[in-house]
C-alpha cells in the first residue's frame, strides 16, 4: 500500500495514473512512490484544488524530482491561492536550491514569488531592505558553492532590475567576487549589466554592443581604468579585455585610444624575438592596426596568433587574415571608383 493510498486524508481523491498512450515505445520506468504521488497530483490539478495538503504533496514530489516544471507551477498557484507565507516558502527554497545547484525551475519559482509579493515596489521602500539583504546573502552562499552558476546570475540580474539595485553596493559586491576570482566571466558580465543598464544614465533598449551617448564620460573612464587594472593582474585573462572592448564601444571611443596600453603587453621588434605577455593584447592590437589602416602590422599580429600564441584556433586567425585582405581590396576598389 502506497503512502497516499493508506492515508485517510486522501480518501476522497481518486488518483489519475500516467497515460503514455497505447504501445508507447519509450515508457518511463517511474518508481512506485513517484508514480503514486504524481497520480494524486493529477487528480488535485484536475479538480483545481489549492490546499495545504497539495503543498505537502508537491514538496514530496519535488524531493524526488526537483526538475518537474509542472509541479513547481502548480505549487506557486497554490501558494498564491492560499495567500501563504512567501518568506517561509523562500526559506524552504533555499534548502532545495543548495541541494540542486543546477536547477532552473527553483529560480523561476523564486522569481514568481517575488513578482507576486512585490508587483511594483522599488528599492526605495523600507519594507524591501530585509528581503534585499537576505537574497543577496543567499546568492553569495550559492556563489560560494559555484561562482559561475548561470541560473543564479540570471536571477541576480532579474533581482537588480526588479528592485532597482543599480547602485554602489551592488558594484562593491561584484568587486568582492572578482577579487576572489578575477577570471569569473559571469561576474564581469553582471558588472557590465549593472553599469550600462542603470536607467539613471543609460538609454532604454540600448544593446550591449552599441554606443550609448547618455553614459557619462566619467563612468566610461572609471570602467576603462577598472578593466585595465584587472588586466595587469592577469594579462592572459580574456574577460577584462572583452570588458574593455565593450566599455569603449559603449562610450563611442575607438580601440586605438588604448593602443599604448595594449602595447605594454606586446613587443614586436623589427629584428629579434617578439615578447608577447598576452595573446588577447595581440588580438586587440590586430584590431587597432586594422582600424588605423596598418594592414601589414595587423596581418603579422594575426599570423603570430595562429602560428605561435593561439595555435588551437589557427583556422580562425587565418580566416581573420583573409578578411583583412578582402577589406584591403574593397577599399582599393572604392578609391578607384571615387577617382582618388
Amino acid at each position: 500500500m502506497g503512502k497516499y493510498e493508506g492515508d485517510p486524508e486522501w480518501d476522497d481523491v481518486v488518483p489519475i495514473p500516467q497515460d503514455d498512450g497505447e504501445g508507447a515505445l519509450a515508457q518511463i520506468a517511474y518508481t512506485d512512490e513517484y508514480a503514486e504521488a504524481m497520480g494524486y497530483l493529477r487528480a488535485v490539478m484536475a479538480a483545481k484544488e489549492y490546499s495545504q495538503r497539495v503543498l505537502d504533496l508537491t514538496e514530496h514530489i519535488i524531493s524526488m524530482n526537483a526538475a518537474h516544471y509542472t509541479v513547481w507551477l502548480y505549487r506557486a498557484s497554490t501558494i498564491f491561492a492560499l495567500n501563504a507565507d512567501i518568506s517561509q516558502e523562500l526559506n524552504w527554497i533555499n534548502e532545495v536550491a543548495l541541494d540542486n545547484q543546477k536547477n532552473y525551475q527553483i529560480w523561476h519559482h523564486r522569481q514568481l514569488l517575488l513578482d507576486h509579493l512585490y508587483p511594483g515596489i522599488s528599492s526605495d521602500s523600507a519594507a524591501l531592505q530585509d528581503l534585499t539583504e537576505s537574497e543577496i546573502e543567499f546568492m553569495t552562499q550559492m556563489f560560494d558553492e559555484d561562482a559561475k552558476n548561470y541560473h543564479v546570475w540570471s536571477y541576480r540580474q532579474y533581482f537588480v532590475r526588479k528592485l532597482n539595485l543599480f547602485n554602489d553596493a551592488e558594484l562593491k559586491s561584484i568587486e568582492t567576487l572578482l577579487r576572489t576570482d578575477i577570471r569569473n566571466n559571469s561576474a564581469w558580465s553582471h558588472r557590465f549589466y549593472v553599469v550600462f543598464s542603470d536607467p539613471k544614465h543609460s538609454t532604454s533598449g540600448s544593446r550591449a554592443t552599441e554606443h550609448d551617448p547618455r553614459i557619462p564620460d566619467e563612468i566610461i573612464d572609471r570602467e576603462i581604468e577598472f578593466s585595465k587594472a584587472a588586466t595587469f593582474e592577469a594579462p592572459q585573462n580574456q574577460s577584462p579585455w572583452n570588458y574593455l572592448r565593450g566599455v569603449l564601444r559603449k562610450g563611442g571611443r575607438k580601440l586605438s585610444s588604448q593602443e599604448c596600453f595594449a602595447n605594454e603587453f606586446v613587443k614586436i621588434p623589427e629584428d629579434g624575438e617578439e615578447d608577447i605577455r598576452s595573446s588577447h593584447a595581440l588580438d586587440f592590437l590586430a584590431d587597432v592596426w586594422a582600424e588605423e589602416g596598418k594592414t601589414e602590422k595587423a596581418d603579422e599580429a594575426l599570423r603570430l596568433l595562429g602560428d605561435k600564441y593561439d595555435r588551437i584556433r589557427k583556422n580562425y586567425w587565418d580566416w581573420r587574415r583573409g578578411m583583412l585582405k578582402e577589406d584591403e581590396v574593397t577599399k582599393a576598389v572604392e578609391k578607384v571608383e571615387l577617382g582618388q
